[in-house]
């Protein structure tokens, strides 16, 4: 009997020890993580820092989240780790297409574009389905500046519902307003 509880005894230290662990290293990752996107913006023109306030305005929408680009550095790094960052670099990219002025580079980009994320067994293959798909694989020889537009509200449409509630639940954006909260507090 009094083995059963020093054995019990020990399971219960090792777990908060664990607790503990866990609690030091989300704070690590969100530090870390908030340095690391500073040092990334640190050379751009404006001095904006990253606030908490901001941070938590990226819970409102996917589209608050988007407009910061400490939210969408973030959200990016958020799908690479999972292996899903094909939709925002489709998104992304889409939006660079509709900023083209030249026929010649649209029409250049838009192929390109179809290879890398349209076309079945595309490298960064977005799911879409098959309407939209051959759709696109016609407008492609004739491209438009909104050729893509079905296809991107798809993807959005995919983020929004998918991606983003699981990017408010992940460590990386819990631990980051964790840190920010924290350094709040500090003053």
């Amino acid at each position: 009997m009094p083995s059963l509880i020093i054995t019990e005894t020990l399971i219960q230290t090792q777990h908060f020890n664990m607790e503990q662990d866990d609690r030091r290293r989300n704070k690590n990752l969100g530090k870390n993580f908030m340095c690391r996107l500073q040092c990334m913006f640190s050379h751009s023109s404006t001095s904006e820092r990253l606030s908490l306030e901001d941070t938590q305005q990226w819970s409102q929408s996917l589209e608050r989240l988007l407009e910061s680009k400490y939210g969408l550095a973030t959200f990016r790094t958020f799908l690479k780790s999972e292996f899903s960052d094909e939709n925002i670099e489709f998104w992304l990219t889409c939006e660079e297409y509709k900023k083209i002025k030249s026929s010649f580079r649209m029409s250049s980009k838009a192929k390109k574009i179809y290879e890398h994320f349209i076309k079945a067994e595309a490298p960064k293959e977005i799911n879409i389905d098959y309407h939209t798909r051959e759709q696109i694989k016609r407008a492609v020889k004739n491209p438009t500046l909104q050729c893509f537009d079905d296809a991107q509200k798809i993807v959005y449409g995919l983020m929004e519902r998918d991606s983003y509630p699981r990017f408010l639940r992940s460590d990386i954006y819990r631990s980051l307003l964790d840190s920010l909260a924290a350094d709040a507090v500090k003053g």
